[in-house]
């Protein structure tokens, strides 16, 4: 079980009980140096004991409401304009808890994987960058990192708000740091960020359970999470099931191949004793080898040990395993660094051999079971413990039997975890807007991205009690070699969703087609970035009238022979460099494969395209590539970003 998760499931029965003396007065989010939403009304909750009279003060305002049946209370107060310092009093009988130094400004949310997780330390020109990152008008939340298979009310482990100074700023998102500092060159106020991010995390992580099942997704795997929730055990052992069935179906899998019970087919090899990284085995199969292997080990018990309960413990795993004992299912977790740790149902180990059986994916870089042997073991209810003695043996999983769905519990990988550990319990705080940057995990699914975004987005607005929140998205940058010809790939797609859900009322578009690097998927020029999500809120939430994110399509028109694109948000006129004309449009025909580069020549704010390939085109593509070169360029410095438009 994944760590902060099993902290999740530990503390929610002090969550389900708010009158615990040990309870806070306040919710975590209100505490020394935090800020306030300006011109909202203010809301402010947090814990009592049931039935409690609670008297709150701030700036003036005072308000006294009752703690309900459970122990919860809410107050309201007026807005407040931006400024401060103000000081928030809360008394609860004998009880008095004071909050200074806060701030009334703007709050920003700033959510997604890796590339806003990415810390200001490993952002480009980092020395200097931190010893200048000194604003105490900029104030900064790192939300703890948890999955839940519950909402929660409040995070798991401390938060605190920070000021931003050279020693906070170093550890905070890059991405959201540089966004508040541009963004404070014009809107001198100030600036809340409260940062929600976990890397390699998937969107369904991020989305609550009712927005999934509203969207139609996954309804049979969240009824796994809560049962979950009740019993780990028994929802590990549904979940086999589960799992079980998606192998029986997949490609090249023979009828009847059961490696977790005996009834495995195919060749199975002897695994070195310390295991580690398969790409270091020395097999010349295993050196490059992203997918999955199946693990087999045996452990010898007497009657007596087999009666008793028992956890079976494993290394690490890079980077998801789902492991099995006897042919039942007894965990799965995601994460490389995390050791396995899974109770076992009473009643499932044997006097004699007991098999153990472990699949592992793997999808970026090492992968493996980590050793050394003397990490495997039956921790025994009596304190002792019995090794898997039988050795490891292994099996190559070919790469066209697809990738296996995820336990729903597991924390970046699953389902509702992480909106549940991380965002619910910021349900109901005032925001200006957020910030999204995600995308890298689901660019194998992204027909099914569109209706995921707009549901999160949807949700989020709900929860937050704003249907109008402003939705800045960042569009994937550049990544992984160059194509030499026209090609369909997850990549080029999944920003194509991103651009048409950005469009839509009160959303902006961060472009990064160019900032990115070729061989690291985490760019470190997150200034550029924050420069640009920050032009998008200048525009979007601001009411400034200026290009938000570079040259967008309007129109594709046939004229003559050619066809011609008309761009809206050009600022100063379009330029290609390094060319005479722009590179990277193509021009495609109604069957799949018909896409074809395309001779372009500018044209004040258009560019007018010919194919001789393509006699009769239906489609325009710019950019649509993993890791495109792109030329053309507004005079503002912003690139015309990937699109797809029909010519019309």
């Amino acid at each position: 079980m994944h760590a902060p998760l099993l902290a999740c499931l530990l503390a929610l029965a002090p969550l389900a009980h708010a009158q615990d003396p040990a309870a806070p007065l306040l919710h975590p989010l209100f505490q020394d140096h935090a800020v306030l939403q300006r011109d909202r009304p203010l809301r402010l909750h947090g814990d009592a004991p049931a039935g409690a009279t609670v008297h709150v003060e701030l700036a003036g305002h005072r308000a006294q409401v009752r703690a309900d049946a459970s122990g919860r209370w809410q107050a309201a107060l007026p807005p407040l304009s931006a400024g401060g310092p103000h000081t928030l009093t809360v008394r609860a009988g004998t009880t008095t808890r004071t909050v200074r130094d806060l701030l009334v400004g703007d709050v920003w949310l700033c959510s997604g994987q890796s590339n806003m997780e990415l810390q200001l330390w490993r952002s480009l020109d980092a020395r200097a960058e931190i010893a200048n990152a000194d604003d105490p008008e900029i104030r900064l939340l790192t939300v703890p990192q948890a999955g839940s298979p519950v909402p929660l009310a409040r995070f798991p482990q401390p938060a605190a708000w920070q000021r931003a100074t050279p020693e906070t700023a170093r550890d905070f998102s890059a991405a959201c740091f540089y966004f508040a500092r541009e963004l404070r060159k014009t809107v001198d106020v100030p600036m809340g960020l409260i940062n929600a991010s976990w890397g390699g995390s998937r969107i369904q992580a991020w989305t609550s359970g009712d927005a999934l099942r509203a969207g139609g997704h996954a309804g049979e795997d969240l009824d796994v999470l809560a049962l979950y929730a009740a019993d780990p055990v028994r929802a590990a052992a549904r979940w086999g099931e589960r799992w079980g069935a998606w192998w029986a179906q997949a490609p090249g899998v023979a009828a009847g191949d059961r490696p977790w019970d005996g009834t495995a087919h195919g060749d199975w090899h002897e695994a070195p004793r310390d295991l580690g990284a398969w790409e270091r085995w020395g097999v010349p199969d295993l050196a490059a080898f992203d997918g999955m292997l199946w693990y087999r080990s045996t452990a010898t018990l007497t009657a007596e040990q087999a009666a008793q309960d028992a956890t079976l413990v494993l290394g690490p795993a890079d980077e998801m395993d789902v492991t099995w004992v006897n042919g039942t299912a007894v965990g799965s977790t995601y994460g490389a660094g995390t050791p396995r740790a899974y109770p076992l149902p009473r009643g499932l180990l044997r006097a004699g051999d007991n098999t153990v059986v472990v699949n592992v994916l793997d999808t970026y870089r090492e992968g493996g079971l980590a050793g050394p042997a003397s990490a495997h073991r039956l921790q025994l209810a009596d304190g002792s413990a019995v090794p898997l003695d039988g050795g490891w043996r292994y099996r190559v999983v070919p790469p066209e039997t697809g990738t296996p769905p995820r336990a729903p519990w597991q924390s970046a990988a699953g389902l509702s975890t992480l909106y549940n550990g991380m965002i619910a319990p910021l349900a109901g705080t005032a925001l200006r807007g957020v910030l999204w940057y995600q995308g890298e995990s689901n660019t194998a699914e992204p027909d099914a991205y569109a209706g995921l975004l707009r549901g999160l987005r949807d949700d989020w607005r709900t929860r937050f009690g704003d249907p109008q929140l402003p939705f800045l998205v960042v569009q994937l940058a550049n990544y992984g070699a160059q194509a030499d010809v026209p090609g369909d790939s997850g990549w080029p797609a999944l920003r194509e969703v991103q651009r048409r859900v950005a469009a839509e009322p009160h959303g902006g578009l961060a472009v990064t087609i160019d900032i990115g690097e070729r061989d690291d998927i985490h760019p470190p020029n997150k200034q550029a970035l924050g420069l640009r999500l920050a032009r998008a809120a200048r525009h979007v939430v601001y009411g400034e009238a200026l290009a938000p994110s570079g040259p967008v399509p309007r129109s594709a028109r046939r004229e003559g022979g050619a066809v011609v694109v008309t761009f809206d948000d050009v600022e100063g006129g379009l330029v290609a460099y390094g060319a005479p004309g722009p590179v990277a449009f193509e021009l495609c025909g109604a069957e799949p494969g018909s896409c074809r580069w395309a001779q372009a020549t500018l044209d004040g704010h258009r560019v007018r395209l010919q194919a001789p390939d393509v006699p009769a085109p239906v489609r325009v593509r710019h950019a649509w590539a993993d890791n495109p070169l792109v030329n053309l360029f507004d005079r503002a410095g912003l690139p015309a970003g990937p699109f797809e438009i029909e010519i019309r």
